[in-house]
C-alpha cells in the first residue's frame, strides 16, 4: 500500500466523519414532514442558520423510539404532547434541553426541563357556517343533536387529536363518558386514522363538522379568505394541547442539537410556527400573531391533565370510546 493512497483514505475518512458530525436527524410525525406541514421551512430556516443537514425522518414517534432505544438515530423528537410524554420521559432516553423557558407566552406555568413547547391548540369541532346556521352551542348540546348531524373523528389508539377528543369526553363527562360516547357514536359519520384524512373529508362536504383545532379557521381566512369555517366554542371547556420538542440523551451531535432547542423558541421560528403549523406559537406575544389568528374564536375554559393524569387515565378514555363505537 503506497504512502499516497493511505493519506487518500484518511482523508477521506475524515471527510464522511466530518459530514455526519454535520447532519441533525429529526423524527417527526408525517404531518410535519409533509409538503404542506412546517418541516420544510423548519429544514430551510435551520440550514442557514447552522450550515448543517438537517434530516427528517418521518413516521410514528413514541413507538419507534421506544424500539430503537439507544440505538435510535434521532437527535431529536419533534411533535409528542403532554399525553404521551410520561411514559416518554420514563425512558431515560431524552436529555434536559438547558433553553430558557421565560419567553414562553403559554396559557399555564411551564418548568419541565426536558420537554420544550413549540405551539399549542384546543381541540374543536369545525364547521361551516353556510351549511350549519346554528352549530352545537355546548358540548352537552353536541352529544344530544339530531343524529342526521355527521362528525368526522379520529382514532384515538393512532392520533394525537383523536386520543385529545377523548380525554376531553373524560373530562367534561367523568364517569358518564361512555354514556356520551354512547349518544354520539351515531352521528359519527367515520373515524380515520390520521388528521388530514378526516380533515379532507370535511372540506369536500362529506361531514357537518370534523374534529379538528380551533386554529384551523385560520388556514382559511389566511390561505383561501374564506370566514365560513368556524369551531364550535363549548362553555364545558376544550382540551387544551402542547406541543413539544425534546433532545435524545444518546445523540452523538449534543452542540447542534441544542442549537436547534434554542431555535425552537427563537421570534425566527415561533414568527413561522403560526402559519407553518396552524397553531398558535408557544413564545410570541399575541400583538404579533398573524392577522387572522387575532379573528380567532377561543375558548375562556381550558382543560388540561397533566402528564401524570392523562397516563392513569388514557385506557379508560379510549376504553369508553372504543365500547360505545362497537356497539
Amino acid at each position: 500500500m503506497t504512502k499516497g493512497f493511505i493519506i487518500a483514505a484518511g482523508l477521506m475518512a475524515a471527510t464522511a466523519a466530518t459530514a455526519q458530525d454535520n447532519v441533525l436527524t429529526v423524527y417527526a410525525p408525517d404531518y410535519i414532514t409533509s409538503e404542506w406541514g412546517p418541516g420544510p421551512k423548519i429544514e430551510e430556516l435551520f440550514e442557514a442558520e447552522c450550515g448543517c443537514d438537517l434530516q427528517f425522518k418521518p413516521g410514528d414517534l413514541l413507538p419507534r423510539i421506544l424500539l430503537e432505544g439507544d440505538q435510535t438515530e434521532a437527535d431529536i423528537v419533534f411533535g409528542l404532547n403532554t399525553d404521551v410524554t410520561k411514559k416518554a420521559r420514563e425512558t431515560g432516553l431524552f436529555a434536559p434541553h438547558n433553553v430558557d423557558l421565560s419567553p414562553l407566552t403559554l396559557p399555564l406555568e411551564w418548568d419541565d426541563a426536558i420537554f420544550l413547547p413549540y405551539n399549542y391548540g384546543h381541540t374543536a369541532f369545525i364547521y361551516n357556517e353556510e351549511k350549519i346556521a346554528n352549530p352545537p352551542a355546548s358540548f352537552d348540546a353536541l352529544v344530544n343533536s339530531d343524529d342526521d348531524l355527521k362528525l368526522v373523528i379520529q382514532d384515538p389508539r393512532t392520533s394525537i387529536s383523536g386520543l385529545a377528543l377523548a380525554l376531553w369526553v373524560q373530562a367534561v363527562y367523568g364517569d358518564q363518558a361512555q354514556a356520551a360516547w354512547e349518544k354520539l357514536a351515531p352521528k359519527v359519520l367515520t373515524v380515520t386514522k390520521g388528521w388530514s384524512e378526516s380533515y379532507g373529508l370535511f372540506t369536500d362536504g362529506e361531514a357537518d363538522m370534523v374534529l379538528s383545532y380551533t386554529t384551523s379557521p385560520a388556514y382559511h381566512i389566511i390561505a383561501e379568505e374564506d370566514r365560513t369555517k368556524k369551531a364550535a366554542i363549548f362553555p364545558e371547556g376544550h382540551y387544551f394541547m402542547v406541543e413539544l420538542a425534546a433532545k435524545v440523551a444518546s445523540t452523538d451531535v449534543p452542540e447542534l442539537a441544542d442549537q436547534f432547542m434554542a431555535f425552537v423558541l427563537s421570534e425566527q421560528f415561533q414568527s413561522m410556527i403560526a402559519t407553518g403549523n396552524w397553531s398558535i406559537p408557544a413564545a410570541l406575544q399575541q400583538d404579533k400573531w398573524p392577522e387572522g389568528f387575532k379573528e380567532l374564536n377561543l375558548p375562556e375554559k381550558v382543560l388540561f391533565y397533566s402528564e401524570d393524569e392523562a397516563a392513569e387515565l388514557r385506557d379508560t378514555a379510549i376504553e369508553a370510546w372504543r365500547t360505545a363505537l362497537s356497539q
